[in-house]
């Protein structure tokens, strides 16, 4: 959810014309980071879990590269995106914990 809220602060100073463009690309892969981890929490089972995990880390992916492409069109600094794309690194160390958590669960199992 922090992530989150760091895309939508940082894409506040984007410029107007890009509100329908990457700014909307990036909120939205932002968003779906940790919508897809809640609805997968609610499906109660560790197949449907990672599906959304993965789900998940795709978006974390999708926004790594608008980061980039931000951060390369001159949206953001060097610094402001390092800062980002290390919040993306947290994060999919923690998904891939997860992924691996069930991964394990589900191997053991019948």
């Amino acid at each position: 959810m922090q992530l989150a809220r760091d895309v939508y602060s940082a894409t506040r100073a984007f410029p107007r014309e890009e509100i329908f463009g990457l700014t909307s690309q990036m909120r939205r892969a932002a968003v779906s980071i940790p919508s897809n981890i809640a609805e997968g929490h609610g499906r109660l089972s560790d197949p449907g879990l990672r599906t959304f995990l993965a789900q998940a880390r795709g978006s974390l992916f999708e926004l790594e590269t608008q980061i980039d492409l931000a951060r390369d069109v001159g949206y953001f600094d060097a610094r402001a995106a390092k800062g980002l794309c290390e919040e993306c690194e947290e994060v999919a160390r923690l998904l891939n914990g997860l992924i691996a958590a069930i991964n394990g669960n589900t191997q053991g199992q019948g």
